[in-house]
């Protein structure tokens, strides 16, 4: 059941990606005109990246599985309890704390353009996934099994890099900086300015997607990147050490894909299954990490 949970999580995390993205103006037309002017600054020319019928099965699907996923967190915590289980139990109740935090999110600030909702959103449920992960990977009563893993320490420090990633990701998007470093190597940081670290300040309605202002931010993003691939690389060769080749496999592989992803989203201007992809592609990265966390000897 706690894996079913997770993938709901997965299902939860991905649509809420699509639907802030195309909200946000992400592939619109005319492109970049339209960025950042969807919604109330909305002219007729301006086009979203997505129709509105996929827009409404997104929302809709969105709240199903959202609504399931309460009833099988409920199931959950309730299986532990009466089994005793109190790891698996804080795990589900922290679920369901996290699943309540949401659902006021959701209800309280359905509109709001403010970088601080976007963070709440993406990661309390990266949150719930990894939750959900380790719920499901965790011994029973009945498995007296074998110690942790040497690599289970090293994974929570790449989980907690891994979440400063996807913070900075959030803020990347949320404050229209997707573009503020049009190439790999050049971040413009004579406009840039520490308020654009400020998750309580809105973007200006219309802010262009390469706004110099946004620079700073985009750095620290690929900055963080960096971090995490190279931790990364650290974790792929202690895996090989221990034998354990299909971990160094996806060590290596799931933040390259995303490295060539995020270089790739700059070069064709943010295109909408490219960006949506580069959400996925982050809560994958933190589900594998949460697997390791959880390693056997």
């Amino acid at each position: 059941m706690a894996w079913l949970c997770a993938v709901m999580m997965l299902a939860i995390t991905s649509l809420s990606a699509f639907i802030r993205l195309v909200n946000t103006g992400v592939g619109c037309t005319p492109w970049p005109a339209c960025y950042g002017q969807l919604g109330t600054h909305a002219t007729g020319g301006q086009q979203p990246g997505a129709s509105q019928a996929a827009v409404a099965t997104a929302r809709a699907a969105h709240r199903v599985i959202a609504s399931s996923s309460l009833v099988v967190i409920l199931a959950l915590l309730a299986l532990a309890l009466r089994r005793r289980l109190r790891q698996q139990g804080r795990h589900a109740a922290a679920l369901l704390v996290l699943a309540l935090f949401l659902a006021g999110l959701g209800a309280g600030a359905r509109s709001s353009l403010l970088p601080a909702v976007t963070l709440g959103n993406l990661l309390a449920g990266l949150g719930m996934l990894v939750l959900s992960v380790r719920l499901a990977r965790l011994p029973d009563a009945t498995d007296s099994g074998t110690g942790a893993s040497p690599l289970a320490r090293w994974a929570w420090v790449a989980l907690a890099l891994a979440f400063v990633q996807a913070a900075f990701g959030a803020m990347v998007s949320s404050t229209h900086a997707g573009l503020s470093c049009p190439t790999w190597g050049v971040c413009d940081l004579s406009q840039a300015s520490w308020q654009a670290l400020n998750p309580w300040l809105a973007p200006a309605a219309g802010t262009s997607a390469s706004h110099a202002g946004g620079a700073l931010m985009h750095l620290l993003h690929r900055a963080a990147g960096l971090a995490l691939l190279g931790f990364l690389a650290f974790m792929a060769w202690r895996a090989m050490r221990l034998d354990k080749p299909w971990v160094a496999a996806a060590c290596v592989a799931l933040p390259a894909l995303q490295i060539l992803l995020g270089l790739g989203l700059v070069a064709q201007q943010l295109p909408l299954g490219g960006t949506w992809a580069h959400n996925l592609m982050a809560a994958l990265l933190l589900a594998l990490l949460a697997v390791l966390t959880t390693a056997r000897r």
